[in-house]
């Protein structure tokens, strides 16, 4: 049974990241009545880290942080926490991840694999688990092209990271234990929103290409990779939490996978060309061969700015579309929708802006004049 006067007893997992903080601030602001159960790794507990400091008074108060580690034996609980929580828990949401490019294969293993495994048995043994919301990633589908729909995992890809792989690895683990688990897998595509102007975040994903064009100087246009015509599958993280939160109390949710994608996608060229001309820069309307893109982006110092150039253009110019008809069935009348990218396009320029001006030490910011500065596409 949850514990008395609260309706529902949650768990997350991932805490500091910021998805995880969305998360946790979502379940408590959509769920009044919710406990939240939050771990905290050894190292976040050490630096003062509190999943409740940026919260309101009466949330606050609703939030219980107990130290672990999501890729350790148990998640690194004592056998006292864990009864307790397996008698209390009715959901999780397992948010725990490595995604960044340039992460070692042994750390990527140990939290997106071993992770998985160990919130699978916590999952077992809890009493009255109603659903385990696995957070993966859209990623899993490599480097296919065409539409890949929702039940698709294994079709032969192959992977443009091994942090990827680590992940696909994770979420076939997870699909395993279905049909003795109530599981829902959510994929989310390219995420933003999960960075801030304060610096406490690494840029990554689409943040480094939006950097790339802020640090462009104003009067050069910005060549594409590529024809520019590929959808570039971006989602915001307000959208994806509300999301999964939704998947996680809907009945029908355990068993099924759910991409959180924009289903009209832009294309990169759009993408482009709203984030120049938001930030007073300015694209050119020819182009560079994909092959001729990558051996720039192979250019000393541009690892300063991407740890994966390969995979960076990849992912830019890769002809794939993410079928969302679970999704859409299972959110139909709840009024969440994944909003248009003209939307937020000025708030994701205004924080790699804030950056820039914040921190010099922001990789690909502009130097100062009498610097010199490698131009990664020049």
């Amino acid at each position: 049974m949850p514990r008395p006067g609260h309706e529902a007893v949650l768990l997350v997992t991932g805490y500091p990241s910021a998805y995880a903080r969305a998360m946790i601030a979502q379940i408590l602001t959509a769920e009044p009545g919710a406990l939240v159960y939050v771990l905290v790794p050894p190292a976040a507990a050490a630096a003062g880290a509190s999943p409740g400091l940026d919260l309101p008074l009466a949330q606050r108060e609703r939030v219980i942080p107990i130290e672990g580690d999501p890729s350790s034996i148990d998640l690194g609980l004592s056998g006292a926490e864990l009864r307790q929580l397996s008698r209390e828990i009715d959901r999780i949401h397992h948010v725990a991840h490595v995604g960044s490019v340039g992460v070692e294969k042994r750390v990527a293993h140990n939290v997106n694999v071993v992770g998985a495994a160990e919130i699978l048995e916590l999952s077992r043994v809890t009493s009255h688990l109603s659903c385990l919301v696995f957070h993966s990633t859209a990623n899993v589908s490599g480097d296919r092209t065409g539409v890949v729909y929702e039940d698709d995992l294994d079709r032969g890809q192959t992977f443009r990271s091994e942090v990827d792989e680590t992940r696909k690895r994770a979420e076939s683990l997870i699909r395993r234990a279905m049909p003795e688990v109530p599981i829902a897998v959510v994929r989310p595509t390219i995420l933003v929103g999960d960075v801030s102007a304060d610096g406490q975040e690494a840029l990554e994903g689409l943040y480094l290409l939006i950097l790339l064009i802020l640090a462009t100087p104003a009067d050069l246009a910005i060549p594409f990779p590529g024809k520019g015509e590929s959808p570039l599958n971006i989602v915001p993280l307000d959208y994806v939490v509300r999301a999964a939160h939704a998947i996680g109390r809907h009945p029908g949710a355990p068993g099924r996978t759910f991409h959180l994608a924009d289903r009209n996608p832009l294309s990169v060229r759009t993408v482009l060309d709203l984030v120049a001309r938001t930030g007073g820069r300015r694209t050119t309307r020819g182009q560079i061969p994909s092959s001729l893109a990558r051996a720039l982006l192979h250019t000393p110092g541009i690892d300063r700015v991407i740890r994966n150039p390969r995979a960076f253009v990849e992912q830019l110019t890769s002809a794939v579309r993410y079928d969302t008809r679970s999704t859409d069935q299972t959110l139909e009348g709840l009024g969440i929708t994944c909003p248009p990218f003209e939307s937020y396009v000025g708030s994701l320029v205004e924080v790699v802006q804030a950056r820039i001006k914040g921190d010099s030490r922001v990789p690909g910011a502009p130097e100062e004049e009498d610097s010199e500065v490698d131009d990664p596409l020049s």
